[in-house]
């Protein structure tokens, strides 16, 4: 009789969060990373936990905000169990509007957010001197507020979620042999071993550079601006990311992309001007062909299961995803939504 239940393989965001969430069900789970925790894409910098943009509404769409509206308390159990913060904050996010035509198109959003996120959260207008030195540069003079953005520092999501897993007695391990269910939740390297498993391109990896400055902005809101993200954190830092590179050479290294990065976000938040630059990080992100997190049966290998392709809203959707996927393993039940499943990136 196996000792294990489920056998994660892949100590990221994705598979940490399924393994706890497996605990919680009354599980034995074992981990299994040759790397360790949160040394692929989770542990990164930036930590932005934002949601689409509310409208032309979807499946995807759909479960982020579930995911979204389940964090704080996800989030708040994975700490009061192993002891360690995430550096969570639901603290929203502020965007600049460029001109009339999109001040046009924000206020609609506005009333869409009010239908679709009903009472849970807000999509709305302010004028930019309301949100001080923190304000970015917007020429209209007005700002996108939305209630529904939240932060976490990645590496110490990383760390909370192997807390609480180690005081729930879970071996977190660099090799073990599969026992249980199996459930592979291993990056970029796993779509590609998939692909080659399958003799199809089912995804790939995108290369992601960030960087970190010296700068204490407390619980001031995220900023999304000219396709950057700039985060503060508990910490008295602000992240800043990221690239998006389909080819490259060396999957950690930093060059003057990442330059670029920085002075875009001076130019955007001029108050960010003589911040010490204390971090550059690159690693690479897992895209699924579908772009949407590849969820489900390995196909045509038993009792072997998928949870891959996070690609920038990994983070925001583990709550969910964690949930779907403890289902399928533990019930056998299939409530993964049109979009999410394998299949769909064949």
């Amino acid at each position: 009789m196996t000792s294990i239940d489920v056998t994660v393989r892949g100590a990221g965001i994705f598979g940490l969060s399924i393994a706890w969430t497996c605990v919680q069900a009354g599980a034995r789970v074992r981990v299994v990373d040759p790397f360790g925790p949160g040394m692929g894409s989770s542990g990164g910098l930036v930590g932005a936990l934002a949601p689409h943009v509310p409208e032309n509404w979807n499946a995807k769409k759909q479960i982020q905000l579930e995911s979204l509206l389940m964090a704080r308390s996800f989030w708040a159990g994975i700490e009061a169990a192993g002891g360690v913060s995430p550096d969570y904050a639901r603290s929203g996010r502020l965007q600049p509007v460029q001109d009339d035509r999109a001040l046009d198109l924000a206020r609609t959003r506005s009333e869409t957010a009010r239908a679709l996120w009903q009472h849970h959260a807000t999509w709305d207008l302010i004028r930019a001197e309301i949100a001080g030195p923190w304000a970015p540069v917007t020429p209209s003079g007005w700002l996108i507020r939305d209630t529904l953005s939240a932060r976490l520092s990645p590496r110490r999501a990383a760390a909370a979620l192997v807390a609480a897993l180690n005081a729930r007695g879970v071996d977190i391990t660099s090799d073990a042999p599969d026992e249980g269910q199996v459930l592979h939740a291993t990056g970029w390297h796993g779509l590609r071993a998939l692909s080659q498993d399958l003799g199809k391109a089912v995804g790939a990896g995108v290369k992601g550079q960030s960087l970190l400055l010296r700068h204490d902005a407390g619980d001031a809101p995220q900023i999304f601006a000219g396709g950057l993200h700039i985060v503060p954190h508990h910490d008295g830092t602000v992240a800043i990311g990221s690239t998006s590179e389909r080819d490259f050479d060396d999957p950690a290294g930093c060059d003057a992309q990442c330059d670029d990065l920085h002075a875009r976000a001076l130019a955007v938040l001029p108050v960010l001007s003589g911040a010490e630059v204390v971090e550059r990080w690159a690693g690479v992100r897992p895209r699924a062909k579908s772009r949407a997190p590849m969820l489900g049966p390995w196909p045509d290998r038993p009792g072997h299961y998928i949870a891959n392709g996070g690609f920038k809203i990994g983070f925001g959707m583990a709550p969910r995803v964690a949930r779907i996927m403890a289902t399928l393993l533990l019930e056998r039940r299939d409530i993964i939504p049109d979009g999410f499943r394998v299949s769909d990136s064949l």
